[in-house]
């Protein structure tokens, strides 16, 4: 009988495959190309799933040489979860899912599981018994929250917020982190001039202003606008990057201004974003008894972060420090840097023949 439990991150620059035994172990790890769906055809996400899955069960079973598994062959894994990037509806679960079956020869059904890879944050859910709910906490260059709630063995999508992209949204994420920084900085400099006095200084400012190689505060504002670049450039500067990309690489500057030189003002541009973010998280929440249908209460669930932005401790502090003044205290906090692996175990500690 199948004793192998897959997870696969499938995320928008590679593929992350973990192999856990029946007691959680991982056993083996593969990684691939790019799978979000969004822009790949099916073909193009399975031959990148498909190299990750080979390489992670070479690692857990070296008699296994091929995939797809043949027909006739029974599959090594009693069950797969997939987390898949840009899988933000039915229509492009369905696209992928019958792929995905065939290659692994795990019928389409509750043994496969498909979905976003938002859910893969829920996975640590399974690790407490009397623990329902899960609140996933999404912050790289982008953003997203989404509620769930697990019964009997499966892990449900109770409601999102946010995760609508750098133009109309991701707050508390990268992008967000870096507009606001300039945002700040601007507004110092019209403060400045009304008032008739110089802004106060502050490393971050100094350090913005050698980033974009401009002397001035207000000349910032012609290279963020410079149109995009047309095709690859040769130079180095941030004219070479698309005008999205010249916003989101400040926060490397933001959080070393806050947490290693104390700088007033990164400190406070960190403060404006975690709201924005904590923001989101409390539209999952309810306190007491009232609140919306889907409401969680927090000491009734885990909080679980992923991505570079909340990966850094400091930044992930305000945001729960954000949540307890509101009264939102969870009762286990956890960050996931290596969601295929988290998934696979989850999946081998709750799986039920035909559940996940």
């Amino acid at each position: 009988m199948a004793s192998l439990y897959l997870c696969v991150d499938c995320g928008g620059t590679k593929t992350a495959a973990a192999v856990s035994d029946h007691q959680g172990n991982i056993v083996g790890r593969g990684a691939g190309g790019p799978s979000n769906i969004t822009y790949l055809t099916v073909d193009e996400f399975i031959t990148s799933v498909r190299t990750a899955i080979l390489a992670a069960l070479k690692d857990a079973r070296p008699d296994i040489v091929e995939v797809p598994v043949p027909r006739e062959v029974e599959s090594p894994f009693a069950a797969a979860w997939f987390g898949v990037s840009g899988a933000d509806s039915p229509a492009a679960i369905a696209k992928v899912t019958p792929a995905i079956s065939a290659l692994l020869a795990i019928p389409v059904g509750p043994d496969l599981v498909v979905a976003n890879d938002t859910h893969l944050l829920a996975a640590p859910v399974r690790m407490y018994p009397s623990i329902n709910y899960a609140i996933a906490v999404i912050a790289g260059t982008g953003s997203i929250t989404v509620s769930f709630k697990q019964e009997e063995g499966r892990i449900k999508e109770l409601g999102r917020v946010g995760g609508w992209g750098w133009i109309l949204g991701d707050e508390g994420g990268g992008y967000d982190v870096g507009r606001e920084a300039l945002r700040q900085l601007l507004m110092e400099e019209d403060l400045a001039s009304v008032l008739g006095r110089p802004a106060p200084p502050s490393k971050l400012r100094d350090q913005i202003l050698t980033k974009f190689n401009v002397p001035t505060v207000m000349e910032i504002l012609g290279e963020v606008y410079h149109a995009d670049p047309m095709g690859e450039s040769a130079t180095q500067d941030l004219r070479s990057l698309s005008r999205e990309k010249r916003i989101s690489s400040l926060p490397p500057l933001v959080f070393v201004a806050a947490f290693e030189e104390d700088d007033w003002l990164a400190k406070r541009i960190l403060q404006t974003s975690a709201k924005q973010l904590a923001d989101q998280v409390a539209l999952h929440l309810r306190s007491g008894d009232g609140a919306a249908t889907h409401g969680v209460r927090a000491q009734d669930a885990i909080i679980s972060f992923g991505g570079s932005l909340v990966g850094n401790a400091k930044y992930r502090q305000i945001i729960l420090d954000l949540l307890g003044e509101r009264g939102h205290s969870f009762s286990h906090i956890h960050f996931i840097d290596d969601a295929a692996a988290v998934g696979a175990t989850g999946l081998a500690s709750s799986y039920k023949p035909s559940q996940i």
